[in-house]
């Protein structure tokens, strides 16, 4: 049996099952890609999520609820084995489709360690983000998303026919969307492209190319373990040389030397989230993620 007829009679049979029990069973990894689903099914189902908030994208424990929810699911979608290398095995045993997001034709893709889209900045990789290796973060340009709502579309459409319409006009409002939130951001970022801001995450890489940002510096470290004096000066030293600066933690962790190393210096502290921590799926939800996003970085950097 070729491998294209084995796809096309496990869709039909995921067809039928949709129709005999109503919405299609969708399933994310991530909240990010729960709310671009979120947009494509408005007003035909609920996608669900597999990871809690605050859960690491990274690093995290399958329950047997987990991998329950990943078996049953009837369309799966992941960002993929360089990410979220914990879903491999039990993708492998699924019987329904599991998209791998960073395998979808024309999506643009960028390496850690490779030139920013406004200039080269220094960063201390970790062993998630090593030099060379995919930057898994692709959610955060607006065009990957909706390439990828465009695909959970098509995926719909197939799975469950009878709503094809519906599919078909939340992607085009999706992407409608999209056109004027870019010109909304791009707006609201002018003119910060100067302003000199460090990250506890190297997560933002996909945002910055496309609105012309540049992060100074990346600050690896743990949220719960505190690094040596040596370490800890070296960082200072680091935000002396900036200047004013804002440095930025994410939730649900911020690590616990931040006063240390702001303490007497021209330092702002703040948060960012790329993850969409706390907001619900509904049809508008990738463009509130972003929005928030936008909001911390330049409430912050307008300061300066």
């Amino acid at each position: 049996m070729s491998r294209l007829f084995s796809v096309l009679l496990l869709f039909f049979l995921l067809s039928n099952k949709a129709n005999a029990e109503g919405e299609v069973k969708l399933l994310t990894s991530i909240k990010p890609l729960q709310l671009i689903a979120a947009a494509v099914q408005d007003g035909v189902g609920k996608p669900a999520v597999l990871l809690p908030p605050g859960a690491s994208g990274h690093h995290y424990s399958l329950r047997p609820s987990d991998i329950r929810s990943v078996r049953e699911a009837q369309l799966f979608y992941w960002i993929g084995q360089d990410m979220e290398t914990f879903l491999i095995d039990v993708v492998h045993d699924r019987q329904g489709p599991s998209i791998s997001i960073q395998t979808l034709p024309d999506l643009q893709l960028r390496y850690f360690g490779q030139e920013h889209g406004v200039g080269h900045h220094d960063t201390e990789h970790d062993q998630d983000h090593r030099p060379g290796s995919l930057d898994a973060h692709l959610w955060l340009q607006p065009s990957n998303a909706l390439l990828i709502a465009k695909r959970m579309a098509a995926d719909l459409t197939i799975a469950d026919p009878v709503n094809t319409e519906r599919y078909q006009a939340n992607s085009v409002a999706f992407e409608q969307r999209l056109e004027m939130l870019d010109k909304r951001l791009r707006k609201r970022l002018a003119g910060l492209s100067d302003k000199s801001y460090f990250v506890f995450h190297e997560a933002y890489d996909y945002f910055e190319a496309t609105y012309g940002l540049k992060h100074a510096g990346v600050f690896n470290i743990s949220g719960e373990v505190q690094p040596g004096a040596r370490h800890i000066a070296e960082l200072r030293e680091r935000l002396q040389k900036a200047g004013p600066s804002c440095v930025f933690s994410e939730p649900p962790l911020r690590p616990r030397l931040v006063e240390t190393l702001s303490a007497n210096l021209p330092v702002t502290m703040a948060e960012i989230d790329p993850m969409g921590t706390g907001i619900e799926p509904h049809a508008q939800g990738y463009e509130e993620l972003l929005e928030r996003l936008t909001e911390q970085l330049s409430g912050c950097l307008e300061k300066l």
